[in-house]
């Protein structure tokens, strides 16, 4: 389903619950640039919980996107998460790779909490001792990745690759960021109803969890408190005014009121990666936030405040190049934060050497 890296030109397409963003890149060996680059909003309510509802409005977005920036590649990555998606890192006694494959099924059902019939598997080998072997586990609801599979294919294109949006996420940040070994870094990409959380020793996934937490939290609270209509809010959220004769009110406190909650996801994932990894666990000392939430006023610095560690924007083209006359600076400058997972679904389809 998910770990190989098929070494052939492909779009990565993630599609969110707010809107769909789609990323081509080109290059090999870690030397790439950026191709195409497209961001259409959905209706509320076209996705919920990782679960297309409307594939007529998820296609149309996706084809529109493909129409509107002269993309010719038809194979599509995309990435699957939310509670039909289960990822753990699981110890196994020594085995052969061709044992492995066969009882693999067998190991995962007490993991599941699905029928195993009802699920597609994959895994990845992270570590392999004398008596014991470490293995990343994904499983997902085999239909949830046909709902997946079925907007790519109404909208003309073909689905390549499925993959877990935390495994897009880290993709992109060892791309961009070169991780060591025994740095210990939180990836978070907050989405409008999701928050995506990958924790990472160097290279290696260690502990995962989706959040059904997102910024449309934010644009409720504000909507309610405030009386605004929800493009108001949304505006609002990001830094702007209140609209013309709005009660002249501070709104920090509304905003650290949903923050809060947000810190208690990241401190409850944090408890939990401690709590199950052999170790111990080596504490965080880095968070990278990405997705539309990244872009609230005061997030980071309050994050780092919180959790007394330096939190910083992730740059999903930090080590991309983006030609200044194709892709208008002030716009990728707006829109950067909300492309990790398509930038980490489109380099499955180039050589990461």
């Amino acid at each position: 389903m998910m770990f190989k890296r098929p070494n052939k030109s492909m779009v990565g397409v993630d599609i969110g619950s707010s809107s769909v963003k789609a990323v081509e890149l080109q290059g090999k060996n870690g030397d790439f640039q950026l191709v195409s680059l497209g961001y259409e909003a959905l209706e509320p309510d076209s996705v919920v919980d990782g679960q297309i509802m409307e594939l007529n409005t998820v296609s149309n977005a996706i084809a529109s996107i493909f129409n509107e920036h002269k993309i010719k590649t038809t194979k599509v990555a995309a990435g699957v998460n939310g509670h039909s998606v289960i990822v753990k890192n699981i110890m196994l006694p020594q085995m052969s790779q061709e044992e492995l494959q066969e009882s693999f099924a067998w190991h995962a059902e007490e993991h599941i909490p699905f029928d195993i019939s009802d699920v597609t598997l994959d895994y990845h080998v992270t570590e392999s001792k004398e008596d014991a072997i470490h293995v990343l586990m994904a499983a997902c609801k085999r239909d949830k990745v046909a709902n997946l599979k079925q907007a790519i294919q109404l909208a003309g294109k073909q689905p390549a690759v499925i993959d877990v949006d935390a495994f897009a996420l880290q993709n992109c940040y060892e791309l961009n960021y070169a991780p060591q070994q025994g740095q210990i870094v939180a990836l978070l990409n907050i989405g409008a109803s999701t928050t995506n959380i990958n924790i990472l020793n160097g290279d290696r996934s260690v502990f995962t969890r989706d959040a059904s937490f997102g910024g449309s939290q934010y644009t409720s609270l504000l909507q309610k408190e405030l009386g605004l209509t929800f493009e108001h809010a949304e505006q609002v959220k990001r830094g702007m005014p209140l609209p013309e004769g709005s009660e002249d009110r501070d709104i920090t406190p509304i905003l650290e009121t949903v923050s809060d909650i947000l810190a208690l996801e990241v401190q409850k994932t944090m408890d939990f990666y401690r709590a199950t990894v052999e170790d111990g666990g080596l504490a965080v000392e880095k968070i990278l936030v990405s997705g539309g939430g990244s872009k609230l006023n005061g997030l980071i610095e309050f994050l780092s405040t919180r959790f007394d560690m330096p939190v910083e924007i992730f740059d999903p083209f930090k080590k991309i190049k983006v030609d200044s006359r194709g892709f208008d600076p002030e716009y990728m400058k707006e829109i950067v934060p909300e492309m990790a997972i398509a930038v980490g679904l489109a380099l499955r389809g180039v050589d990461a050497g």
